[in-house]
């Protein structure tokens, strides 16, 4: 406190600091990038540990015995759903009274803004069926939830059989101090939308369904399961749900310790835990695992049906089922009894989970990074613009050079930077709002006058006003406030550090991943983007690291991640096809990415753009 206390060492300090500003600024970044790939190397992080109590031991015995029936009935849905050629309400509504629980069933439409070409559908219109397994020896406060999707095709449907299996066993069950609810919701996403709206008696989607008849207690904890072979050869926790939340990381440590108890081989990322980290390899499989789980929660999108569950502070993970190449194999009763020891675990929780971290990196099941570790790599980029934005100050407060009579025309300074600010400022932002709300609104008009199908429209129309947004916000201070001055552009620089600086600040805190990939590519073009740089090489700099091409370098690298490698053609249509699912994501559940992509980062991005060719 003595050196900021000191006007003289704090003078020295602030002529240190803007001296070596840009050396500074670059050991930053290099720091901070060398940071977050350290983070996967195993001895920087930390052992999982099981941090609730109630769940601290896995020595409970599971006698589920009933994996070949749970295989039969799977196969009696499949052959009624291809009867009725969709979800078979009244077979699932009989099979699970026959297992003695309270039935119900949730009609639900919703109306798409656009065709959904991945999924082929827009008026969707379906049925949830759900039971409920009411606590024999409980008040009936609480509740935990089992689902699995009605899937198209041959998907899930042993998902579904081995879903009324533990049904009918955990009814012959005395123990249960929770009420347990057995869901089956059609249409994926959006069925499991409708119901925990109905469940909750909330509406901010606008979807149209029928109110719930039976309702459980307040729903602790949730797994979402996904089988679609007879046998497995290793169960993948998905975790990532909505706007990159995450479940209590006790919840993914309940599913490690059973796995490894039970002899269930478990993958994250689809991808096996090693124990060579120290090796090359090890420590390239550990980052390609860790670089996965940030590439999907910086999508924003729910991963699995769990995802929706943790918008409501509902525990939840997806249980995929991965038939592959290894000779490891596992048969529905085992999945059984990993599924009756969780739920026996869970049943015992007297609180809901909280002691462990919700702000966690995963390089293995068995290792993570805690908010603790991975903040300070964001911190080190976010310095960078705090620096940049002290030296603008420094230069903006020194006093200006003379004119020729010896007077400094202090007031003309002044009213001019007012106006270079808040013209482009303003500009920027309405660019940012056609951005939002123009592709939904111009798709009939573009399906009109272009051969294009309503998805097409919708994603052309936000290329088109992302492109021309370029030349918008392009000199128009000059417009207003007549000639353009030095000290407007820092103005105008000072004012959009410091705006990209607050902005990726609050994005990490909600969304690490999302903020962190961001801050890589805007901190470099936010410290060091001037009028004086050249423009071409600068200008096509600028563009590469601009938001759209971010997001398109994103979908290849995500690709390569899964060695799933695609071509430049293929990734552009899978590209297209990510802006469109990120809109619908954004209408249909409430996806924060899009609106924060396009009325914020986007428009401060213009902002740089505007410096760059400020004359």
């Amino acid at each position: 406190m003595g050196l900021l206390s000191d006007p003289n060492r704090r003078q020295a300090l602030i002529s240190l600091l803007t001296r070596l500003n840009a050396p500074i600024c670059v050991v930053c970044y290099m720091a901070g990038v060398a940071w977050f790939m350290g983070l996967a190397f195993e001895p920087f992080t930390l052992r999982t540990y099981m941090s609730e109590n109630a769940m601290g031991s896995t020595m409970v015995e599971e006698r589920f015995p009933a994996g070949e029936r749970a295989l039969a009935t799977g196969r009696e849905f499949a052959s009624q759903k291809n009867k009725v050629d969709g979800m078979p309400v009244d077979w699932l509504v009989k099979a699970m009274q026959a297992r003695g629980l309270e039935v119900f069933t949730q009609r639900f439409t919703r109306t798409l803004p656009f065709p959904d070409e991945n999924n082929e559908r827009y008026m969707v219109k379906g049925t949830n069926v759900y039971g409920i397994l009411r606590a024999p020896r409980a008040p009936r406060t609480e509740a935990l939830v089992l689902s699995a999707p009605c899937s198209p095709g041959d998907n899930n449907n042993q998902a579904v059989g081995l879903l009324l299996g533990l049904a009918q066993y955990f009814r012959n069950q005395i123990f249960w101090a929770k009420d347990i609810i057995f869901l089956v919701n059609e249409h994926d996403l959006i069925g499991m939308q409708a119901w925990l709206e109905g469940y909750h008696h909330t509406n901010t989607t606008g979807m149209d369904w029928s109110p719930l008849q039976g309702r459980g207690g307040s729903i602790q904890a949730a797994l979402s399961l996904e089988l679609s072979s007879d046998v497995i050869t290793s169960l993948d926790l998905v975790l990532e749900g909505l706007n990159g939340q995450l479940p209590n990381l006790d919840l993914a440590n309940l599913f490690y310790a059973f796995c490894q108890k039970i002899g269930v081989l478990c993958t994250i990322q689809g991808k096996l835990p090693r124990n060579d980290w120290d090796s090359v390899s090890g420590y390239s499989h550990a980052v390609q695992t860790m670089m996965l789980m940030v590439m999907k929660q910086a999508s924003g999108r729910p991963w699995g049906d769990h995802g929706l569950f943790l918008r409501y502070h509902i525990e939840a993970a997806t249980l995929k089922g991965i038939n592959s190449f290894r000779q490891h194999k596992t048969d529905t009763t085992t999945i059984g009894r990993l599924l009756e020891g969780m739920y026996r675990k869970l049943n015992n929780l007297l609180e809901r989970l909280h002691q462990s971290y919700f702000f966690y990196l995963m390089p293995s099941l068995s290792h993570f990074v805690s908010i603790g570790y991975y903040m300070p790599a964001f911190g080190l980029l976010a310095v960078i613009l705090l620096l940049r934005a002290l030296d603008l100050w420094v230069q903006l407060v020194t006093p200006a050079a003379p004119t020729e009579d010896g007077v400094v025309d202090v007031e003309q300074q002044s009213g001019s930077g007012v106006l270079s600010v808040l013209t482009p400022l303003v500009i920027s932002h309405l660019t940012g709002t056609a951005l939002y709300m123009l592709p939904i609104r111009f798709q009939e008009m573009a399906v009109e006058h272009f051969p294009v199908s309503e998805t097409e429209a919708v994603v052309l129309t936000a290329i088109a006003v992302y492109t021309a947004g370029l030349a918008l916000p392009h000199n128009t201070h000059r417009f207003v406030s007549g000639e353009a001055t030095e000290q407007g552009w820092r103005v105008l620089k000072l004012v959009a550090v410091l705006y990209l600086a607050v902005l990726l600040g609050c994005t990490a805190l909600i969304n690490f991943s999302l903020g962190f990939i961001l801050a890589l590519t805007l901190v470099p073009v936010a410290a060091f983007i001037t009028p004086h740089v050249p423009k071409v090489l600068s200008a096509f700099v600028l563009v590469v690291l601009s938001p759209a091409c971010t997001l398109l370098f994103s979908v290849f690298f995500f690709q390569e991640l899964q060695e799933m490698p695609v071509s430049f053609q293929d990734g552009w249509l899978l590209y297209l096809s990510v802006i469109s699912q990120g809109i619908l994501d954004h209408f249909l559940y409430g996806s924060l990415v899009y609106p924060l992509i396009a009325l914020m980062v986007y428009p401060c991005w213009l902002l740089f753009w505007n410096i760059l060719f400020w004359k």
